[in-house]
């Protein structure tokens, strides 16, 4: 970092009042030239407005923003980039019907863009350099959450910023992705770009980041230097005391109540992972966990269990011992199944509308719908009841889910499937995004419902959560499902290596044998 150079961006006295809460109050940073800053802060707040103000997404009702020295007037993303800004979103601005070239098209200066198939082709040399793995003619909705991830950073560093913004970048990137993008963040600090960062991974803040600006309820708490810190004295000056703590509960282990033995389901589209004799048991009182590198079969694994694709024999998934593989979401929810989704926006909620409201996606019994009518009353109850045990922070339950951080959108979510009273719970990134407050919460409140006889599948992304909360671990590669770990023998080592595929008779060492045989036939 040169510090005779004025600061690369410099913040001075912003604020931004919505109606009923104070995003951000007298806020003020600077960020020097080559550094990576940190913003820690609870969901809410006020971390993801702030950046949003930085780069013309929200325009702010009080305070200055200098970049390089100079007094600026951000009024958009467009005057952003024009800058040298880059962001990279946490809920991501990608279009779903769009390729991940004309995707990252869209957000390139002209100058940048060439023609799709240059543009394609510099994607991909982008992508391979910095671990990145991306096939830029896929359709994005056809991409996992990890997957989008990737392209959202894809197109940041292809703008070559001279500010890089990052929310939560490695929310849903596996370890050595992470790794990998640390890396790349290193070199391109050195080069002179400056980078904030925002994380709940105050690991990944220590071993990253020069400085860090904590927020509390809008304001600026504290800067510190995080490599001086300790996790715990990161987390107290993030929450103002002590983060609650994970407690494990024992639990009977009951009967089988998800079974799925010798699930197979051919592509749904050309860039979609093929199931191949996928077989797991959970019993009630028993979370199970499934780790994997994205888009190695989770996607098309969770649509196949939650009902959303029921094109697999009605036998190869069972709820009870009853075959359900070709019941479909709602059948299977009224079987006792719950579902939450690793897409909040758009599938674990709808944005445009109430909490109220979104209760009724999985609540549709009475009390809360009788004989086709709704209830608003009961939906509003439930909602308030969803925010007060889960500590959501809204204005209400008329509140707009758009309007939640995903931190908080995040527990309501989980706090609406669990308040259904399911048999079988299947959580996808439970905790995405979610400070370790909150992640905590969740975890407690997932253990709790393991003591009550709940059987819970976790597919998760996050080693160190699966390891915290499941009993069992499986890994998926390619479509296919390893044997069980007992999470209490398993080794973070080994499951790195079977997330490659390499357990015994796992997909890297079948392509082995075929090689093998291929050569001796030669």
């Amino acid at each position: 970092m040169t510090s005779q150079l004025p600061p690369r961006l410099a913040l001075a006295h912003i604020s931004k009042r919505y109606p009923g809460v104070v995003a951000n109050d007298d806020v003020s940073l600077s960020v020097a030239p080559g550094e990576i800053h940190a913003v820690l802060g609870e969901n809410g707040a006020g971390k993801s407005t702030l950046m949003k103000i930085i780069f013309g997404a929200v325009r702010p009702d009080a305070g200055e923003v200098h970049f390089n020295g100079a007094p600026v007037s951000i009024g958009s993303p467009h005057d952003a980039r024009n800058l040298g800004i880059a962001m990279v979103f946490q809920h991501f601005s990608l279009f779903d019907t769009l390729t991940v070239t004309e995707n990252i098209a869209l957000g390139l200066p002209a100058a940048q863009q060439g023609n799709m198939k240059q543009l394609a082709e510099r994607i991909r040399a982008t992508a391979e350099r910095y671990g990145l793995p991306l096939e830029p003619n896929r359709h994005v909705h056809t991409l996992s959450v990890g997957e989008r991830q990737r392209v959202e950073i894809v197109r940041a560093l292809l703008a070559s910023p001279q500010l890089l913004i990052l929310d939560e970048p490695t929310s849903v990137l596996t370890p050595q992705a992470v790794e990998t993008l640390f890396v790349t963040l290193r070199q391109l600090a050195a080069e002179g770009t400056s980078i904030l960062y925002i994380s709940h991974k105050l690991d990944e803040i220590r071993a990253l980041c020069h400085h860090a600006t904590v927020m509390r309820m809008g304001k600026v708490t504290g800067v510190c230097d995080p490599r001086q810190e300790t996790a715990a004295s990161l987390s107290r000056l993030m929450i103002g005391g002590e983060p609650p703590r994970e407690a494990r509960v024992a639990a009977q282990r009951g009967s089988v109540r998800l079974s799925v033995q010798g699930l197979s389901l051919p592509r749904a589209h050309a860039f979609a992972t093929e199931l191949s004799q996928v077989a797991l048991d959970v019993h009630a009182g028993e979370i199970v966990g499934i780790a994997g590198v994205s888009g190695n079969g989770q996607q098309e694994l969770l649509a196949a269990l939650s009902g959303e694709d029921t094109r697999a024999d009605a036998t190869s998934v069972q709820l009870d011992g009853k075959p359900a593989g070709r019941l479909d979401a709602r059948q299977r929810r009224r079987a006792g199944l719950a579902f939450v989704p690793e897409e909040r926006l758009g599938r674990g909620a709808v944005p445009g509308m109430s909490l109220a409201t979104n209760i009724l996606l999985s609540h549709q019994t009475p009390p809360y719908v009788r004989q086709g009518m709704i209830s608003p009353g009961a939906a509003s109850g439930l909602a308030s009841a969803v925010i007060n045990r889960f500590r959501v922070k809204a204005s209400g339950p008329h509140a707009l889910a758009r309007s939640l951080s995903g931190g908080n959108l995040q527990k309501f979510i989980v706090g609406r499937e669990i308040e259904s009273g399911p048999r079988v719970l299947i959580v996808a990134q439970p905790t995405w995004g979610v400070d370790v407050g909150a992640a905590a919460q969740i975890h407690n409140e997932i253990l709790a419902l393991k003591a009550t006889g709940c059987a819970i599948l976790v597919v998760s992304e996050e080693l160190d959560e699966l390891f915290a909360i499941c009993d069992r671990l499986h890994v998926i590669a390619k479509g296919r499902l390893s044997p069980s770990l007992p999470t209490e023998t398993a080794t973070r080592e080994q499951v790195g290596l079977w997330m490659s595929g390499l357990w015994p008779g796992g997909p890297a060492q079948a392509h082995a044998q075929a090689g093998m045989e291929v050569a001796s036939h030669g």
